[in-house]
């Protein structure tokens, strides 16, 4: 399974950004994408996760009401739309995929067993 992210990049308090990621590869057991973003010196923290057919998303507290993920089963990608972006969403972004028997709650690390490589965005 591979994970590619695109669209990160800079923009000022108050913009928006979409960040999108391509899955490929053995995606037929994937369950649950999500974004995740890691700030240095921070563990890697879950903010978004939906269902592979749309049926249910998750969010974190800190993002909820700003961000809205999706997917695109046709393209097989996974898309974050950040409204009303704050210095503090500041961080890398990363998207994960789960994997056949993966367990944990929606937005834990420990649900998901493939990663992208990441991308940057800055917030200023």
């Amino acid at each position: 399974v591979q994970l590619v992210e695109s669209g990160g990049g800079s923009v000022q308090a108050g913009g928006s950004l979409t960040l999108s990621c391509g899955v490929s590869g053995s995606t037929y057991s994937m369950t649950l994408l999500g974004w995740f973003r890691q700030v240095p010196g921070k563990e890697r923290e879950g903010i978004a996760s939906i269902y592979i057919d749309g049926r249910q998303a998750y969010y974190d507290n800190s993002v909820e009401g700003r961000f809205t993920i999706s997917t695109d089963t046709a393209k097989n990608t996974v898309s974050l739309q950040m409204n009303s972006l704050k210095p503090e969403d500041t961080a890398v972004y990363y998207c994960a995929a789960d994997a056949p028997l993966s367990t944990g709650a929606p937005l834990s690390i420990k649900r998901f067993a493939f990663w992208g490589q990441g991308t940057q965005v800055t917030v200023s």
